[in-house]
């Protein structure tokens, strides 16, 4: 998951590089590979865990987003938007895939206080 985070942003911003210097052709290509990486996190949600919902709705934003770009080629500034979004996202599933199980269960339960 990790890497399909990492690999969105990438192509984000080749995608972003590409409409900013008018590189209709790369933008697209950029594009298309960063949807698919979102339809790939998106597939691979567990549908019974209840945050599932959330991010599915996440993803579906960030693939609307990266096709609007595609389809217009001047939304870049959109783009700029959601790749933050991303890297926090792939920062915090970095962290949580660093913590025990115990310890994911334990701030679990303090979140629900």
């Amino acid at each position: 998951v990790i890497k399909l985070y990492s690999e969105t942003e990438r192509q984000l911003a080749i995608g972003v590089s590409a409409i900013e210097s008018k590189d209709i052709k790369k933008a697209h290509e950029a594009l298309m590979k960063a949807q698919e990486l979102i339809g790939a996190l998106r597939g691979s949600l567990d549908k019974d865990v209840p945050i599932s919902k959330n991010l599915d709705q996440l993803y579906d934003f960030f693939q609307r987003s990266a096709a609007n770009a595609n389809l217009n080629k001047e939304h870049a500034e959109e783009l700029k938007k959601i790749i933050p979004m991303i890297a926090d996202l792939r920062d915090a599933f970095t962290q949580i895939s660093q913590m025990t199980k115990e310890e994911i269960e334990a701030q679990a339960k303090g979140h629900k206080k």
